[in-house]
């Protein structure tokens, strides 16, 4: 038998990204990675199905598509790591398609630090700073 041939690292981001896409929660929502690699991500969320009574974007589904950014920038790059702290900044309701992107903020030991922005089109809806701890090197 063959050894599979060594991952690279934009195979390791695939998979580790796709990882995350292929999740219950994200599929049943309709998240989708758009781009990844280490301390960045973008993803897509569709509006329908997501508005609470007021017709615009749930609180509740725009968190969880900034958290799904924040997850996916802080383990794209083969290091697991957990979320420790996120707070969440609503700007504006929102009633079409989101789209978050995640980036890296900076490093305090086993502590990563990360900013999401969440926009629909080219208004900024929230804005979500999140804090991983590093379990795996």
């Amino acid at each position: 038998m063959t050894a599979a041939p060594p991952m690279n690292s934009g195979d390791l981001v695939q998979s580790r990204a796709m990882l995350f896409s292929a999740c219950e929660f994200a599929r049943a929502l309709g998240l989708s990675v758009v781009e990844a690699r280490d301390g960045f991500a973008r993803i897509l969320m569709p509006a329908e199905g997501k508005r609470n009574p007021h017709g615009v974007i749930h609180g509740g589904a725009i968190f969880t598509l900034a958290d799904q950014a924040f997850a996916v920038a802080a383990n794209a790059g083969g290091c697991d790591r957990v979320a420790v702290s996120a707070s969440i900044q609503y700007i504006a309701p929102a009633s079409g398609d989101l789209e978050a992107v995640a980036d890296f903020t900076g490093r305090q030991g086993n502590f990563w630090t990360y900013r999401i922005t969440v926009s629909e089109g080219e208004r900024l809806i929230a804005v979500f700073d999140g804090t991983a701890f590093q379990v795996s090197p």
